[in-house]
């Protein structure tokens, strides 16, 4: 229990750190004050004063902020080190400083992975330079009701043997196996987490699928690693692919929203990122870092969103001050960031409702082990 409690706390506080520590750097840089360096949100748990800055630790552990002189139009707004005096390209380099900070974040964390070994697909042809180990075939999908189900296969369990043969040329070997065995009924070995099943599956015919087949989705894997150059440069290249996927995914959800006015089902809060960095720690340390940096990609594309209260609400105010070339009431600013603040609580909320509804059992075990 406390070592998840720990680890759930340790990976949230490396990427707040680094997407804060990114506004904080580069305002210092642009020579305005930073009042405040805080990890999550009030009230007040603890503080410290360095440097002219307070850094504090606040009870609400869902994230962070940076308070700069001047940004909220206090009465010291133009003074030389406030972020109000300083030119419009000064503070947007500010407000996008977190975002790229997460992304940098990713790419360093998938580099790391890439370098010791990380579970990748390994279905297509593999970059020159990888070095391929633990090939496995891991089921991606079941069939609900189908022959594997009934079965006791799950997505994530490990085939490792059909009728005693071990050894496949990928997943297209497995399926072409199981379409020329499968009616008479073939011997499946398995693994399921740490434990290793046989049962008897046979193929029957497949609902909008026109054959017959067990029911599975598969995909062959393996830890991949490179060497350092390869690994950075597979990092980076890497943290783009899933940064493109993440708002592409999210363009989806706000299109949910809007269209059908409900949230995605699989969208998860803090009761669910708890639960899903416990599971990811039980597979390995490079999933781990797998997961650490999807979840600091999520945070720079959330972040990046024109919406109230976030870097991108406050970017989108700056290039509607271009526009008009004068800026937007600091009052009105405030309002709508203060209403678009309160609207992201009631939605963290209304998320961790839901997981505790979802994750329930998950989120037992995971602190009890029960």
């Amino acid at each position: 229990m406390l070592l998840t409690i720990l680890l759930f706390i340790l990976v949230l506080a490396i990427l707040v750190f680094a997407h804060e520590f990114g506004h904080f750097w580069v305002a210092k840089k642009m020579g305005m004050k930073v009042e405040e360096f805080g990890f999550g949100f009030p009230p007040k748990m603890f503080g410290w004063e360095k440097g002219g800055t307070m850094y504090s630790i606040n009870w609400i552990p869902l994230g962070g902020f940076v308070r700069i002189k001047g940004e909220n139009g206090l009465l010291d707004a133009l003074a030389h080190d406030s972020f109000a005096a300083k030119k419009a390209w000064q503070r947007f380099c500010v407000l996008i400083a977190g975002v790229t900070m997460n992304f940098l974040l990713a790419a360093v964390l998938l580099s790391i992975g890439f370098l010791f070994g990380m579970p990748s697909a390994t279905d297509s042809v593999m970059p020159k330079g990888a070095i391929v180990r633990n090939q496995q075939i891991e089921v991606l999908s079941v069939l609900a009701e189908g022959p594997a189900a009934r079965a006791g296969i799950n997505s994530g369990s490990r085939i490792l043997s059909l009728d005693g043969q071990k050894t496949f040329a990928g997943t297209d070997a497995v399926r072409a196996y199981i379409a020329e065995h499968g009616d008479a009924g073939i011997l499946v070995e398995y693994a399921a987490g740490e434990e290793i099943f046989k049962t008897k599956i046979v193929s029957e015919p497949l609902p909008n699928l026109g054959r017959n087949g067990i029911g599975v989705g598969l995909m062959q894997t393996a830890t991949v690693s490179f060497p350092i150059h390869l690994a950075i440069w597979h990092g980076f290249m890497g943290a783009v692919a899933l940064t493109i996927e993440i708002f592409q995914s999210f363009g989806g959800l706000l299109w949910n929203l809007v269209t059908q006015g409900k949230l995605a089902a699989d969208l998860s809060g803090p009761v669910g990122i708890a639960v899903m960095t416990s599971q990811a720690a039980s597979m390995g340390f490079a999933s781990l870092l797998q997961f650490a940096a999807l979840l600091s990609l999520n945070l720079a594309v959330i972040n990046a969103l024109p919406f109230p209260a976030l870097d991108g609400g406050r970017i989108l105010f700056l290039l509607i001050e271009k526009i008009r070339r004068k800026p937007v009431s600091r009052a009105i600013e405030n309002v709508v960031h203060n209403a678009g603040f309160a609207l992201l609580m009631v939605m963290v909320l209304a998320v961790t409702y839901r997981d505790v509804a979802r994750f329930g059992g998950g989120l037992m075990k995971t602190l009890f082990g029960k």
